[in-house]
């Protein structure tokens, strides 16, 4: 198999790991945010939440990348 399928594999699936790990955090990090909305703690809680969806959206969208430039060079 080619180096490029390994890469997309490993990365895809070692992303997914990671974030379904952080799932249960950032859960209860949300719910502390609805609780305590007026607090100070809150607003850094809420940048940490932020960042974890942005780092989401990343590896979606490079992943999808990386299977898109997979296929191209297996079919293409």
């Amino acid at each position: 198999m080619d180096l490029l399928l390994w890469i997309t594999i490993g990365f895809i699936i070692i992303g997914f790991a990671i974030l379904t790990s952080m799932k249960k955090g950032m859960e209860s990090k949300v719910t502390f945010i609805k609780a305590n909305i007026e607090s100070k703690e809150s607003s850094t809680i809420a940048k940490s939440v932020i960042w974890w969806i942005w780092s989401t959206t990343a590896w979606g969208i490079v992943s999808m990348f990386l299977v898109v430039w997979c296929f191209h060079n297996q079919f293409g």
